[in-house]
């Protein structure tokens, strides 16, 4: 494959990943300006329904995007998990992007390696990586709200001592407080305007979350409500010992990151140095993507795939 060729590969992948990406950017953004509208009273800001909402193209390819995730994933676990990592997307968007940046991806790849097997998996990194980056934005928003719970609980408990309800308490805590924990306390509150018992809303907060935590202190509500007591020493209680289950679990990450470094170096080198060798001498490597050689490189990375698994298994084994 000559420059010129592998310049134009490159630059079409990446300008159409550009282009699907800024195109739904613009739909986004129509969808805001329709919200903000409607939230305004009768009369003002009136304007053409076509001026706001996307037609055509867009809507429809959102649309089948949208139709396939819900035939293949049934129970809405994506829906969930976009829910979860907080990102304003609908499944189907997510789809487009992330297929949009495979492609990208795949092409850039195809073209400075000038072989075709790299092109296949750089476009499938595309949406393995858009799964792993919206695990990890899930994990992250969950350490985030982790850390901050000991002192939202103990603030709670302080506005309830100095004799306000709870849930006005928990107002004034999303009010000084940052997100994540501020959003998702401010759908609390929002779910209990709307008539739903603090506690449900409070239940269906840890549910969603998943922090055994955020569990503990619902449970431990739950049953203050029932059998009465003082909720503020009861709050306080459960800050103190969130707080010392917090250094406990910092000082296993600190235990654990060389594990979790030499898993990341171990897993990427291979891969480094096959793409190196790739561009450096691209005849060296030429056996190995033909007959036998494409079944030792698939048995060689599920080699390291599953070595970083191992790794990574015996990290997470230590719960606190």
């Amino acid at each position: 494959m000559s420059s010129q060729t592998t310049l134009i590969v490159a630059g079409g992948g990446v300008l159409l990943a550009v282009l699907v990406i800024a195109w739904l950017v613009r739909a986004r953004r129509r969808e805001r300006a329709l919200v903000e509208i409607l939230d305004l009273p009768f009369g003002e800001r009136d304007v053409p329904i076509e001026a706001v909402t996307e037609r055509g193209l867009v809507a429809g390819t959102v649309s089948i995007a949208g139709k396939m995730v819900d035939h293949v994933d049934a129970g809405g676990s994506l829906k969930k998990q976009l829910e979860e990592a907080h990102i304003p997307m609908r499944p189907g968007e997510f789809v487009i992007v992330s297929l949009a940046a495979g492609l990208a991806l795949g092409a850039v790849l195809a073209g400075i390696t000038a072989e075709w097997f790299f092109g296949i998996v750089g476009l499938a990194m595309g949406p393995l990586g858009g799964v792993a980056f919206l695990k990890r934005k899930i994990t992250s928003r969950r350490n985030a709200f982790a850390a901050q719970l000991p002192d939202a609980l103990s603030l709670i408990a302080s506005s309830l001592s100095a004799g306000h309800t709870f849930l006005r308490a928990i107002q004034m805590m999303c009010e000084e407080s940052e997100p994540p924990l501020a959003e998702e306390f401010a759908r609390v509150v929002s779910e209990t305007r709307l008539g739903d018992p603090l506690v449900d809303a409070l239940a269906r907060m840890a549910a969603r979350l998943q922090l055994r935590d955020l569990d503990w202190v619902v449970q431990a509500i739950r049953i203050q409500q029932t059998v009465g007591g003082k909720l503020a020493d009861l709050l306080h209680t459960l800050a103190e010992f969130i707080r010392a289950r917090e250094e406990v679990r910092r000082e296993v990450q600190v235990l654990t990151a060389e594990g979790r470094m030499s898993a990341w170096v171990l897993g990427g080198m291979p891969l480094f140095l096959l793409l190196a060798i790739q561009v450096i001498n691209p005849e060296y490597m030429r056996p190995m993507y033909r007959g036998w050689g494409i079944a030792v490189l698939a048995a060689t990375a599920a080699s390291v795939a599953v070595g970083i698994g191992i790794i990574f298994r015996m990290i997470k084994s230590i719960e606190v």
